[in-house]
């Protein structure tokens, strides 16, 4: 899928930075630190929720296939009852992967294409996992150790076996780590990770 999907032309636009990492790591907050540090923001799991699935042809589609238990009341898929299912089954989880991604290639085209000469900073769980990097200059892995990843997860109501479910079903975060550019370790302070995305803020604009 990532090969079918080619980098816009190098001379239209100025830095795309792709953000990476692990659940619970920390790459919504990595990519908001980007924002304030004058990148423009795109998060692939919002464009999902809030383009991708109230898209009419998507809803049927998973209609079709799920039946009318995957709505909710309002007509709308029911995002708990879809991830539940997605992610006890192997082949349903890359049927939904198949039925999404192409809605945010074209977001994510919409938005480099409506300012070429921008810095984005665009996250990515699955970037590796789909061969994604051709669509960006740079790849940036947040990460930290297992059990932080775990207790993050809880502390957003994320009950431990189904986060370590929804983990098991990504690239091991080492691996991960082994194909970024750049790696950020988020076990320190706000502080510390502010002043890590500082310095490789830096040495991109640098590079």
């Amino acid at each position: 899928m990532g090969a079918a999907s080619p980098k816009l032309a190098e001379h239209l636009r100025h830095m795309i930075v792709g953000i990476t990492g692990g659940m619970g790591c920390g790459k919504s907050t990595v990519a908001r630190l980007f924002e304030r540090r004058g990148f423009r923001r795109l998060d692939s799991d919002q464009i999902v929720r809030d383009e991708v699935l109230i898209q009419p042809e998507v809803v049927a589609a998973l209609r079709a296939r799920h039946g009318d238990g995957i709505l909710g009341p309002d007509g709308g898929v029911n995002r708990p009852v879809l991830a539940a299912r997605v992610f006890q089954d192997d082949a349903e989880r890359q049927w939904l992967e198949q039925l999404v991604h192409p809605g945010v290639f074209a977001a994510w085209r919409t938005a480099f294409a409506s300012a070429p000469k921008a810095r984005w900073a665009v996250e990515v769980p699955l970037l590796f996992e789909k061969g994604l990097e051709n669509w960006f200059d740079f790849t940036v892995c947040v990460a930290c150790a297992p059990a932080q990843q775990l207790a993050r997860l809880e502390q957003r109501g994320l009950p431990r076996g189904l986060a370590g479910q929804r983990i098991s079903k990504q690239l091991p975060l080492a691996r991960k780590i082994e194909l970024s550019d750049f790696v950020l370790w988020n076990e320190g302070s706000p502080e510390f990770l502010e002043a890590e995305v500082d310095r490789l803020a830096q040495a991109l604009e640098a590079a």
